[in-house]
């Protein structure tokens, strides 16, 4: 029988939510990475669901439990926005054969389910509570922490895959006919580029507050550094190169005015998270990161998002995290919000009001001190630009931080021990959000 969606009663979308129920009862413990590529080669043990077998299986070491322990699974069985099987060509049977079966032709190889996982994993034998957070781990994240929180599993694996297959990104499903259908004859009537929407908002942006494109450029550095200091990361593994203003300053544009840097890369990895009920916190050998509060915010929007969209729900993700959660910008220690392309982060840290920043202001406050070391810092896991784009590095790194074992990206202030930290995604304009913290109060 197919996994089914969370509900919505699942997310907490309205204003004025009133404390989370469950908040403090939740939290993550344990991580598990795959090895990462920029695209799968072909073979059955670097497959996105063999990856994701790894993944498991070090999260669940990592949490120092046993795999018989795990009574629930979270994941979004897509695993990924625009590397798509090239239509018309053959299944890969010499691949698919290797596995049991899951709930879709390709599942293993171009997409994941609960039933492939347990299939393929008998060592997960007590695995009763299934359901998919669908689009992103920010969503399996809110998803599993409710489930834990209403008592539907007590220890639950909570996983995300993105494969990358041979080929330009983005050419393949719809972008591949020869007309534009639907919606899309009014959004992009030229084809598309991932960025067109956000690079007409950053434009509306720079107008409004007059400010300019290249004051990205620390963001930028900074970002590309904390990617290198990230060891599970592709560019740690494979391109440890820095990137410095001038490099930033001189790169080509993509879709003016967000230039190369701007855009994330497309890899090939799986991640894996142990979440459990507070009361398990004695079996695990990690110190538990407690979900304060989650938020989801679905606004409706016109043929394209705009700038005022972007404010206005950055506006309410804020005041639903704080209201929820109990605390105010204040309390917050790092942003560490989604960052498929770079200026997403100028809309969330103005929302949540970070470090004290106004509307209009973000861009400001990357000329300052926004590195690890310094008092405000600003994506702390390198995000998606530093690390490759996968929508798992906020929430790896923001529960590392406050385990205390980021390793050389570790913040420095209170004396390398924060408190608060933020992630989630994937737009600013829309996704679902989660306020963490070492109490639980």
């Amino acid at each position: 029988m197919p996994t089914e969606n969370a509900p919505a009663d699942f997310y907490r979308t309205q204003e004025n939510p009133g404390l989370w129920e469950h908040r403090g009862k939740v939290a993550a413990f344990g991580i598990g990475h795959s090895p990462t590529a920029r695209r799968w080669d072909g073979q059955a043990e670097t497959s996105i669901g063999n990856w994701m077998r790894i993944a498991i299986r070090n999260a669940i070491e990592d949490a120092g439990i046993s795999a018989d322990q795990v009574d629930g699974l979270v994941l979004d069985p897509s695993t990924t926005t625009g590397a798509w099987w090239p239509e018309g060509d053959p299944l890969p049977e010499d691949v698919l054969s290797q596995f049991e079966p899951g709930e879709n032709p390709m599942d293993g190889v171009a997409s994941l389910s609960a039933d492939w996982i347990v299939n393929n994993m008998p060592e997960l034998s007590n695995v009763t509570f299934r359901m998919n957070g669908p689009v992103c781990m920010s969503n399996s994240i809110c998803v599993a922490s409710e489930a834990i929180g209403r008592g539907l599993t007590n220890v639950c694996l909570v996983v995300k895959a993105w494969h990358n297959f041979p080929g330009r990104y983005y050419q393949g499903g719809a972008n591949a006919k020869g007309t534009v259908e639907g919606p899309s004859v009014w959004s992009n009537p030229w084809g598309v580029s991932a960025a067109t929407p956000d690079g007409w908002t950053f434009r509306e942006y720079m107008a409004k507050y007059n400010q300019s494109h290249d004051k990205m450029a620390q963001f930028i550095v900074n970002s590309k550094r904390n990617g290198l200091l990230f060891p599970e990361g592709f560019f740690a593994q494979h391109r440890p190169d820095e990137v410095t203003v001038e490099d930033y300053l001189n790169a080509r544009w993509i879709v003016e005015p967000m230039n190369l840097f701007d855009h994330d890369m497309p890899i090939h990895v799986a991640v894996a998270y142990v979440f459990a009920n507070t009361d398990r916190a004695a079996d695990m050998q990690q110190k538990p990161v407690y979900v304060l509060n989650h938020a989801s915010t679905y606004p409706k929007f016109g043929v394209t998002q705009t700038l005022e969209n972007a404010e206005a729900s950055t506006d309410a993700t804020g005041r639903k995290l704080y209201h929820g959660s109990g605390l105010s910008a204040d309390d917050l220690d790092f942003e560490n919000m989604y960052d498929g392309f770079t200026t997403f982060h100028n809309y969330f840290i103005e929302g949540l009001g970070f470090a004290g920043i106004k509307r209009g202001e973000a861009l400001d406050l990357y000329q300052e001190d926004i590195s690890i070391e310094g008092p405000h810092p600003v994506s702390p896991s390198g995000g998606n630009v530093g690390s490759g784009r996968t929508r798992i590095w906020m929430h790896t790194d923001t529960i590392m931080q406050l385990q205390g074992r980021a390793g050389d990206r570790q913040i420095s202030l209170k004396n390398g021990q924060p408190e608060v930290g933020v992630s989630g995604g994937p737009m600013p304009q829309v996704g679902d959000f989660t306020i963490w913290g070492v109490t639980p109060d």
